[in-house]
């Protein structure tokens, strides 16, 4: 089994990083470069707890399917997305978000196994722990930018009665 920790500060508050490191489509933002989608399960928006999405992109070359649920959520500290149906023969990545002034320290935790014996292991050390690092890297820079981007926009004042 694989593990890769990767440690992100943020200079936003604690809520604003944890919906948008689970809003879709801050991740298919993110994801442009795989062209990844949304396709099945929830599609847009903020994924909740027990919601699945079904996610399409191209690696390697190859378009791929990979299903994955949330399986744990304590807002605004921690969520878990985890492979239903995929490529994997295991995959969980634990989201943690802690608070310390006025800064987010987010720390993504993905560990996962290779199907393919020797030749998935070997095909992890010499490719796929670096894509999914880079992947995950690319992800983080660009929820900072969206994160320390973010302006509150106050509901507009509405006299429709």
């Amino acid at each position: 089994m694989t593990q890769i920790k990767i440690t992100t500060t943020i200079n936003t508050p604690i809520e604003i990083v944890f919906n948008n490191s689970r809003n879709i489509d801050i991740h298919q933002y993110s994801a442009s470069k795989t062209n990844e989608k949304a396709i099945a399960g929830r599609t847009s928006g903020l994924i909740e707890i027990g919601e699945t999405v079904t996610w399409k992109g191209k690696h390697f070359g190859i378009n791929l399917r990979h299903q994955s649920i949330i399986t744990e959520m304590d807002f605004p500290n921690y969520f878990v997305d985890q492979q239903v149906k995929g490529h994997f023969k295991s995959f969980k990545h634990e989201h943690i978000f802690e608070q310390k002034e006025n800064k987010t320290i987010m720390t993504d935790i993905l560990e996962y196994e290779t199907p393919f014996g020797f030749i998935g292991k070997l095909f992890d050390k010499l490719i796929l722990e670096n894509h999914l690092t880079n992947f995950i890297l690319h992800r983080n820079k660009v929820l900072k930018e969206v994160s320390e981007n973010y302006q509150y926009q106050p509901p507009q004042n509405r006299n429709d009665f």
